[in-house]
C-alpha cells in the first residue's frame, strides 16, 4: 500500500479527524510553527499519519 499524498494547506492552524466519520479519530488541531511542525513546513497527524504541507506562498495567519 502506498502512503497517501500530502495535503497542501494555506492556513497555519489546521484540524484533522481522520476523515472517516465514525471510523475516524478524535478531532485534533495542529499548528505550523509549533511543536507539531517538524521545522520543514510539514505536519503529520499523530493519529492517522496524514501529512499536511504548508503552502508558504498562500499561508495566512489565523486568529483574532
Amino acid at each position: 500500500m502506498e502512503p497517501e499524498q500530502p495535503v497542501l494547506v494555506d492556513q497555519t492552524t489546521i484540524s484533522c479527524d481522520g476523515g472517516g466519520g465514525a471510523l475516524g479519530h478524535p478531532l485534533v488541531y495542529l499548528k505550523f510553527g509549533s511543536a507539531d511542525d517538524n521545522g520543514e513546513g510539514e505536519i503529520v497527524c499523530p493519529y492517522c499519519s496524514a501529512r499536511f504541507i504548508l503552502d508558504r506562498e498562500a499561508a495566512q495567519p489565523v486568529g483574532h
